[in-house]
């Protein structure tokens, strides 16, 4: 087995994500924030990290 150029091009050995798949997980990480009873107006307004970092911890969200 060689060990030219095919196995060290990045996207060889780790397929890069595109934009349907980030478009919904997006979607459905929004979506999840809404089901744990943030408002719908407050979630469309946060931007990715935000969210993300809002989901880190659940329970908080459903204490608020």
């Amino acid at each position: 087995m060689g060990t030219g150029r095919k196995f060290r091009k990045k996207p060889m050995t780790r397929p890069i994500k595109g934009g349907v798949a980030k478009r919904k997980r997006d979607a459905s990480q929004k979506k999840r924030l809404v089901d744990l009873g943030m408002d719908t107006e407050a979630v469309r307004k946060l931007d990715q990290k935000t969210v993300r970092t809002l989901l880190l911890r659940p329970k908080k969200i459903r204490a608020i």
